[in-house]
């Protein structure tokens, strides 16, 4: 499949101008993911300008170049490269026949996205195309949507936000057929002085670009229901719940909840539907229900995607469980070190609660971007700490200095934290490692997982 085409076929879209032909299979802005024969999309940022990588992608074999300035290999040359980006989202998406999914959500969206490609792959072999890592925001989204095959049968893309007005813009480029919300929580609170109920009605502007005849899927059991049901009302044609309550159109039956996976039974719309879960902890479950959702809603096959789910396994950075050696044999180590706000924090703990070891430690790293309520957040981990029975922790990140727990290292970085998990770790030990991606604790996760190797 050739997601993009020819430099002729790419120039309309922004309005650029085509130097001299060429053949590109691919688009990226990171001239390291360049492998060859991709599009490179010379933009620039804050930290960096995206033409001084051209000679370095050229060496590694890209094709072609969208840029703002001439360069001396075939290029198309646009006004600005991020609205050029934009266009060739737009264009993608017009050209598809795809059955369009967006997802977005406090907690939960990228596992969420990654278990609907899963299914819709197993439905569709060869014709599903999602977002990429965490491809979310105002360039991930349209360079995702740039590189969607025209042939696809479905389309999966992540949608993230940190202010009022993102996601209206984001969806508004999708333009999806289904709208999943996973979850809403004090996430990027520091960004909404409106509270909970703000990030609510943000996470809700994801409904407004639905097309015509579409569905809106929405957590039964959160706070805000109430907002996400009137918003979904609002914009769409359909209306999907799904939770642990029985009013719930897509519901829980049966939940057997283990330390590495989960049993399931949930009636779908008045489906029964018996699968197993491939990732640990009760928050799996309602993610769970939101793909099965999402899957009918779509018209796929509710038997593949229990399928997909059992097989998703180990997602890097959230929950994935490795084993690494230490002195006298080998401990879990459970990789939660992407992101974390005060609600994915208290489930990864009790997944390391259920995690059978003879010790159960933890590297916590600051929880950013809370604002006014940085302190108290921290502090309150403290409960779930408790109840994990953790007899082992680390703590990485000014913000942490709110959280008093007896016996616990203070770190300043994650240096100092791989410093004290190599240190401390032992045969049968279970280690959780989650913090905010600015901290850095993926470096410790991929130190050890190294050292494993």
């Amino acid at each position: 499949m050739t997601p993009l085409g020819t430099g002729a076929d790419i120039a309309p879209a922004p309005g650029g101008r085509l130097s001299t032909p060429f053949v590109a299979d691919g688009v990226t802005f990171d001239s390291r993911e360049v492998i060859g024969g991709e599009l490179f999309v010379a933009m620039r940022g804050e930290q960096a300008d995206g033409h001084d990588y051209v000679a370095m992608a050229a060496g590694r074999g890209a094709a072609g170049f969208l840029v703002e300035r001439p360069v001396p290999h075939p290029h198309v040359q646009v006004a600005d490269s991020f609205a050029a980006l934009e266009a060739l989202g737009r264009a993608a998406r017009a050209r598809t026949g795809a059955t369009i999914v967006g997802v977005t959500g406090s907690v939960g969206k990228t596992g969420t996205k990654e278990a609907l490609r899963l299914a819709f792959d197993r439905i569709a072999p060869d014709a599903t195309h999602a977002s990429v890592k965490s491809y979310n925001n105002h360039t991930g989204v349209p360079l995702s949507l740039a590189r969607m095959p025209a042939d696809s049968r479905f389309g999966v893309f992540e949608m993230g936000m940190n202010h009022v007005g993102e996601l209206s813009a984001l969806t508004r480029l999708v333009r999806p057929h289904v709208a999943l919300i996973t979850w809403v929580a004090p996430a990027h609170i520091a960004h909404f002085p409106g509270g909970e109920a703000e990030i609510a009605g943000a996470k809700a502007e994801i409904f407004e670009g639905l097309q015509p005849g579409g569905t809106a899927i929405w957590p039964a059991d959160n706070d805000h229901a109430a907002l996400l049901a009137a918003a979904a009302a609002r914009h769409a044609a359909h209306s999907i719940s799904f939770g642990w309550k029985k009013g719930a159109d897509v519901r829980v039956l049966q939940a057997d909840v283990g330390p590495t996976s989960t049993a399931l039974v949930a009636d779908v719309m008045g489906e029964e539907i018996r699968c197993t879960i491939g990732m640990a902890g009760r928050h799996w479950v309602t993610n769970a229900l939101a793909v099965l959702a999402a899957v009918k809603a779509a018209g796929g096959d509710l038997a593949e995607a229990g399928l997909a789910l059992a097989g998703l396994t180990d997602l890097p950075g959230r929950g994935a469980r490795l084993r690494v050696k230490v002195p006298g044999g080998e401990a879990l180590l459970i990789d939660e070190s992407y992101n974390a706000n005060p609600l994915s924090m208290a489930a990864a703990l009790a997944v390391l609660r259920d995690s059978p070891a003879k010790r159960r430690l933890a590297v916590l790293g600051a929880m950013r971007e809370l604002g006014a309520e940085t302190e108290a957040r921290h502090a309150a981990l403290a409960a779930p700490i408790a109840e994990a029975g953790v007899a082992g922790l680390a703590l990485v990140g000014p913000e942490m200095a709110a959280l008093k727990v007896e016996g616990a290292s203070h770190l300043p970085d994650a240096a100092a934290a791989l410093a004290w998990a190599r240190a401390t770790l032992r045969d049968g030990d279970a280690l959780l490692v989650k913090g905010s991606n600015s901290v850095g604790l993926g470096k410790l996760v991929s130190a050890l997982k190294e050292a494993a190797q």
